[in-house]
């Protein structure tokens, strides 16, 4: 699918904007590949303190994970129960925070050994988590993205995710990176990059062939997890099934 007719197709018609932001296309190129282990079903991903951490979804295959990036093993893991299907995670103070998808149970872990340090409740369903400034933002299929509280969980404020004056529906996987929102568009090749103010997409990077070049088959197997090495400025995505991980950079930007 082609990077403008995926907005098209997941645009919703809103109330017009009378003069819609310009949006910035990128393209990249592969600065270095990894393994990464083709049985997880990528659902969330950061880098902290010279690890990749991720979180894998289905039922019975949920974990959250430290991995080890030149040879994509886990050095550390903790699983979910069976009947939780696992999603997007961030880092918040000494904790991992986790979402699920249609359980309505969050969970939060230690980031120094992965131990459970308990759960909470929320509303609707989970899909990417991430951290701007104090807030915690969530992603949920919808157009929006609910800015939440992340010690008590309690919504403060939401925006909805626009391309030309059109809300975009289908928001997964999130990360920041320089004080804007990166977000994987579900069965897309499309990463957008939002201004978590207005919601307003200010840039798409068209991560076509990337996954041809990672072997990955079946639909399933789309573009999902986006993390971010600020000490070294390396940028890392992956997808769901991918036998690889990739260290990519932004090109030919206009």
């Amino acid at each position: 699918m082609s990077l403008l007719l995926a907005l098209v197709l997941l645009a919703e018609p809103t109330v017009a904007d009378p003069a819609p932001p310009p949006v910035e296309r990128c393209g990249y190129r592969i600065v270095q590949s990894y393994p990464h282990d083709s049985s997880s079903f990528t659902q969330g991903l950061f880098w902290d303190a010279g690890h990749l951490y991720e979180a894998t979804g289905q039922y019975g295959h949920s974990r959250v994970a430290r991995l080890d990036l030149e040879t994509g093993r886990a050095l550390a893991e903790t699983k979910l129960p069976d009947d939780q299907f696992g999603e997007g995670i961030t880092r918040w103070g000494h904790q991992i925070i986790g979402v699920t998808w249609r359980n309505g149970v969050g969970h939060r872990w230690s980031i120094k050994d992965l131990k459970p340090l308990g759960d909470f409740a929320y509303d609707g369903e989970g899909w990417g988590l991430t951290m701007v400034g104090d807030s915690l933002v969530l992603s949920d299929g919808s157009p929006d993205l609910r800015f939440l509280d992340p010690a008590t969980m309690t919504e403060k404020s939401r925006v909805t995710v626009r391309f030309g004056g059109r809300s975009v529906s289908m928001i997964n996987e999130l990360e920041t990176i320089d004080g804007q929102i990166w977000a994987n568009i579900w069965m897309t090749d499309v990463i957008v990059r939002i201004d978590p103010a207005s919601g307003d997409v200010v840039s798409l990077v068209d991560l076509s062939g990337l996954k041809a070049d990672a072997g990955a088959r079946g639909n399933d197997s789309v573009l999902n997890g986006i993390a971010w090495d600020a000490k070294k400025k390396r940028l890392f995505v992956t997808g769901k099934y991918w036998p690889k991980l990739y260290e990519i950079a932004l090109a030919d930007c206009g």
